[in-house]
């Protein structure tokens, strides 16, 4: 059971108690992301999540770590296109404690100046590290050849030359524009009662920040082609194609779909690139939903020379899918599959907590268990042949890093 409440400056508490477990997860969601940057300002939401651990008015960067470290919990944040969330997993007996570190996190963050230096430091090394890992920035340059200059195609982390320009003053600047009241929701899940929405609203129900402002505008999905020139022992390729919205209609029979062709190791692609023809080690495809558009992305990593036969063989298997259409097994072992995954997810208190503050974040609203799975099998062979044609047509993005930086033969 879920409860839901509202405080009376806008911030959405959202709690599911679960009394068979003996940890509560706490997390504060803020729906702001890379998404919501420009190119000045491109990475703030990223640092701003790690300056919130760089110490508080009453606490170091050290006593923040050493408080879960203390009680045997765990603390965490992580920042997407068009969220930001800030978590802890502890026992139930120390939910109270979580809860203030948290918010003296959130409400008192300080942001000095020796703080901002370091960090600064180690997000560039993030920054490095990521740029060393190519078959993680392939994707990135997915994102820029399908959303162009909208702010969707930015990297979440920014560059070196954006990161330098973060001020206190701008970080402050940004927390008093962004994380607003009405764009902040508490989720917590786990051994707790009711009661707890109390102590969440004592720390979070009554301030006031700026007035939160929607200005994103619908992206366009463009079908572009991206390459990078790098020494690399593998080409790594991407491929994407429009999908679907957060909360569309139609988002099961996509999902099912995305099992099929290369979402496990059963999938047409798995089987076909891996199995069959040795060619890759790693292929797979996934579906990124957004508040308002989508993308279907297969990624492959293959030596230089076996690139063309890669492109070929995934061309090959879309092609076969668009024909033929799925069978009625694969049907039945993607929905099974489906089902499994998200009856797995839920002895999490983690990911119970994640998947509810989404949930009230992007969809404001919360479907039962018993409503997914019936959504779930009413997908049928029809309506994931229909997924399949709408989606794998003629229009699609590449991204390539790649040793010579050469698109593979025969892509339009």
């Amino acid at each position: 059971m879920i409860n839901k409440y509202t405080c009376q400056n806008g911030v959405r508490i959202v709690l599911e108690h679960i009394p068979t477990v003996r940890s509560v997860a706490i997390g504060v969601w803020i729906g702001t992301g890379s998404r919501n940057e420009n190119p000045q300002n491109n990475g703030i939401s990223h640092f701003l999540e790690h300056m919130l651990f760089k110490g508080t008015t009453t606490r170091s960067a050290k006593d923040i770590a050493e408080s879960f470290d203390s009680i045997g919990g765990q603390v965490n944040a992580f920042t997407s296109k068009e969220y930001t969330c800030y978590y802890a997993k502890v026992l139930d007996t120390h939910s109270q404690f979580a809860l203030d570190v948290l918010a003296d996190m959130f409400f008192h963050s300080t942001f000095v100046e020796e703080e901002l230096k370091k960090e600064k430091n180690v997000v560039l090394e993030e920054i490095k590290m990521y740029e060393d890992t190519p078959d993680d920035i392939v994707h990135d340059l997915l994102s820029r050849a399908v959303y162009g200059d909208h702010p969707l195609g930015y990297p979440i982390l920014g560059s070196e030359e954006t990161l330098n320009t973060f001020t206190g003053e701008k970080l402050h600047q940004y927390t008093h524009d962004r994380y607003t009241p009405e764009n902040v929701v508490i989720s917590i899940a786990g051994n707790i009662s009711e009661s707890f929405i109390k102590e969440v609203e004592k720390y979070f129900g009554s301030y006031q920040a700026g007035t939160h402002e929607r200005h994103d505008h619908v992206p366009v999905f463009h079908a572009n082609r991206i390459t990078r020139k790098k020494e690399t022992e593998q080409a790594h390729l991407c491929v994407g194609f429009e999908g679907l919205k957060v909360g569309h209609e139609d988002i099961y029979s996509l999902i099912t779909l995305n099992n099929i062709l290369g979402g496990s190791m059963s999938s047409r692609l798995f089987q076909e690139v891996r199995e069959q023809r040795g060619l890759a080690y790693s292929v797979f495809s996934y579906h990124s939903a957004y508040q308002d558009n989508g993308i279907v992305t297969i990624y492959g990593g293959t030596g230089a020379k076996q690139l063309d036969v890669l492109f070929e063989t995934i061309q090959e298997t879309l092609n076969k899918l668009k024909q033929d259409g799925i069978t009625e097994k694969e049907l039945t072992n993607s929905k099974e599959q489906l089902k499994g995954s998200l009856m797995l997810s839920l002895e999490s208190t983690n990911s119970r907590m994640s998947r509810n503050g989404k949930n009230e974040l992007l969809l404001k609203r919360h479907r039962s268990l018993d409503e997914i799975i019936e959504q779930i099998d009413l997908v049928t062979k029809q309506s994931v042949d229909d997924m399949t044609r709408s989606i794998f047509s003629d229009k699609y993005s590449v991204s390539l890093i790649s040793p010579n930086g050469e698109l593979p033969k025969g892509l339009k």
